[in-house]
């Protein structure tokens, strides 16, 4: 019995899971940084886990969402600009995960 190794359809692979893991962290990052910029920050509940090696308490989950709000209300940007950043956001987000769907029905339909 020979076991042979097709290398170059492992590097198709390899530069093809690259490319795609860049392009989802670039657009992702991306639309985060818009996200902030049209004056939505983010603050996520603190939860709390047996296992957790931190856990965020209650106190400093105020003071981020106190900050998030502070970094809202100092945007240089007006109110249509703030709007646009929040569109430009939501596009990159539909991109990261237009790119996770595109992966999956290549790994499930094709052979």
């Amino acid at each position: 019995m020979n076991i042979t190794i097709d290398w170059l359809a492992f590097v198709e692979v390899f530069i093809a899971a690259l490319v795609a893991s860049v392009v989802v962290v670039v657009f992702y990052s991306l639309g985060l940084r818009l996200l902030v910029r049209a004056g939505r920050v983010p603050v996520v509940a603190p939860a709390e886990f047996t296992d957790a090696i931190a856990i965020i308490t209650e106190k400093e989950s105020k003071r981020a969402a106190k900050a998030a709000a502070k970094s809202a209300r100092k945007s240089p940007l007006t109110a249509q600009q703030k709007q646009v950043a929040a569109v430009g956001a939501y596009i990159c987000f539909s991109l990261c995960a237009l790119a996770v769907l595109g992966g999956l029905v290549l790994i499930i339909f094709t052979r």
